[in-house]
Parts: C-alpha cells; structure tokens; sequence
C-alpha cells in the first residue's frame, strides 16, 4: 500500500515540476516547485515543523531583524567546525559496515545509482580528457572517491582504468571495501583504499593527495560537518582543470516528504536516522560555494529513484536529488583577484605621475 501511494506521490509532485534550471545553470534562477496538495503533505508539514522546533536557531535581543533574515537565508547557516567529520554521522555507518554489498540491504539504491552516476563522471572526464585507452576510458586518470564507504563507485571507475583511491573516516568500511576488492585481481593495482577525512590527505606529507584528476563525493555532502571545508580540500588536491562530481539531495519541502518522511519513516528504503534535512544544500548554494572556492560549475542534473522498480532516471528538474560537475579554475580566484587590483594600482600611479 505505502509503495503504491509513494510511487504516486514521486511522479505525481515530480513530473509537475516546472523545469526552470536547464543543464548549463550558468545564470540560471532557483528552481521554483509547485505540487499537488496530498492528503499526506499535511503529515510531512507537521513532523518537519515539530523537527525544526526541537532545533531552534540562536536568537539575540541584540541583534537587528535583517540579519536573523540573512542568516535564515544564507548558505553560510552551517557553524564552521574545520572538519568534514561529523561523529554522529560516523557512529551511523559504522553500524552498517558490513552492509555495503548487500544488494537488497540499506545501501540497494546506491547499488542502483550506479547506472547513472558511473557515465556521468565517465562522460564528462572524456569531454575533458578524450579517449586514452580503447576498453578502459579512463586509463591514465587518478580519481579520488571521497566518502566511498565499501567502494560501490570505487570498483566499477577502477574497472574503467582509472587509479582510484578511497578514503573514508569509517575503518571497518575501508575493511569491507578492501576484502571485496581482493577478489577482483584487476583491481589490485588499480583501486587502494585509506581510512582517513579528506582534511587529514589534504594535510598529509607523503605526495599521495597530489594532482587528482578528478575528485567524486557521491552521497557524502549531505553527511559532513563543514562544507566549506570539503571545497577548500577539493580545491587542493584536484590538479588545475580537474573535476568534481557531487551528487547529494536538494533542501526543499519535497525532498523532505520524499528523502526522509517517505524513504526513512515509511517505506524504510534506508534505515531511520540516516539523513538530517538542515544537512541538505540546493544547487543554487552549492555553486555559490563552490565558485567562490575556485571551481567553475559546468553542469547539474535532477536524478529520480523509483521505489517500485528500484532504479534511478534523469530528469529535467532537481526538487529531490542531483548530480553537479564543476572544474577547477586554472587560475586562483584570489591570485587573480589580487593581480587586478595591483595592476589597477600600478595604472593609477603612472597617471598621477602624468
């Protein structure tokens, strides 16, 4: 009964979705969602508006009305810890480490992604990188898959011919994800694996972290403690011209009735618990953090899970979740930026001198 309501509910919500984010978002306004009113949308409401109640923001007598606004509108709510980790969100997975490759378990839709992510992040890097090698498209590249748990994307861009190395905080994942690579002898030389945050690589001293081709956070965004720390850290280890792939959930009513009403508390698609609504970021506000950190945002699309047939498909819209590529700049905004003004100095001082 749930799974027939629910498929209603993604297609009847979805497909009114009026697309107004194209593929190249450059310029592009926020997309703006009109749904249908659902006998269950007054229940989804109500949970969210007692969730927010058990976490209410500062508030100060002091401080002037239009900055509660601002800051109620700002990308920048998240509190800067200087870390990706977030222990809570640590404690989850390492609950269902031994889970990763259970192709009915918590993890299925990730299993599921697969067949969208996986030529996403191919297609992209041969439009940036062509061809190398026939059989193994990404022969040459180094990839580092951030967040990879038991390495469901790891294995299958390592078999494109890519090197890829996993990282994730969550030991026992890394052991999972290393037991099942050692029975794939192609892989061996391809795919490695470290328990670590992408600050401690960033930060390491052994030239591992070094001139990544392309760095893949899949399902990671919505789980980490700072944000503008994950893009400084990308911004780091990714060569000038590398790539980034992200795929995460949109912060709208919909992904919460969806993402966490729906998919958590009723279908129990993935365990109750796994996803924090305030966590989710919408692509406007993701561009913005990443622009300012150096990248160029190339394209974003909306991605569908269908609960009745297990898979995944592309749409024209992203009110749930999506995938963004963005490129990092060849030239540093801030050198740049510092750059102008000195030549602006430079061109002010030899016409006072005139």
């Amino acid at each position: 009964m749930y799974s027939k309501k629910f498929g209603r509910l993604v297609y009847g919500l979805c497909t009114e979705t009026k697309t107004l984010r194209p593929t190249n978002i450059k310029g592009a306004t926020p997309p703006e969602i009109t749904t249908r009113v659902l006998s269950s949308w007054a229940v989804c409401k109500h949970q969210r508006h007692q969730f927010l109640q058990r976490q209410p923001l500062e508030k100060s007598v002091n401080q002037p009305p239009t900055l509660s606004k601002i800051r109620l509108q700002a990308c920048s709510v998240r509190q800067a810890s200087h870390t990706t980790l977030d222990p809570e969100e640590a404690r989850k997975f390492q609950s269902l480490a031994d889970k990763w490759w259970d192709l009915q378990g918590a993890f299925a839709p990730l299993h599921s992604m697969n067949d969208l992510r996986v030529p996403f992040i191919r297609d992209n890097l041969l439009s940036v990188h062509g061809s190398r090698v026939p059989g193994s498209p990404l022969a040459g590249l180094r990839i580092l898959d951030v967040g990879c748990g038991g390495g469901l994307l790891t294995e299958p861009l390592g078999r494109l011919g890519a090197d890829v190395l996993g990282i994730d905080p969550v030991e026992d994942s890394i052991h999972t994800a290393e037991l099942h690579a050692s029975y794939d002898p192609e892989l061996r030389s391809r795919v490695l694996y470290r328990a670590c945050t992408l600050e401690e690589l960033a930060q390491g001293e052994d030239g591992v972290m070094e001139g990544f081709d392309a760095v893949v956070a899949s399902e990671v965004v919505e789980h980490l403690a700072d944000l503008d720390v994950f893009a400084g850290c990308c911004q780091q280890v990714l060569k000038p011209g590398g790539s980034l792939f992200i795929t995460t959930i949109n912060k709208t009513n919909l992904s919460y009735a969806l993402g966490i009403v729906a998919a958590e508390q009723l279908l129990r698609i993935v365990p109750s618990g796994t996803h924090d609504w305030e966590k989710f970021i919408s692509p406007v506000d993701l561009e913005r953090l990443l622009e300012a950190t150096g990248f160029q945002v190339e394209s974003i699309r909306g991605m569908l899970f269908n609960p009745l047939s297990g898979f995944w498909c592309w749409t024209q819209s992203t009110p749930i979740n999506y995938a963004l590529h963005a490129i990092k700049r060849l030239e540093e905004p801030d050198r740049a930026r510092a750059e102008s003004e000195d030549l602006d100095q430079e061109t002010l001082s030899r016409a006072a001198a005139v």
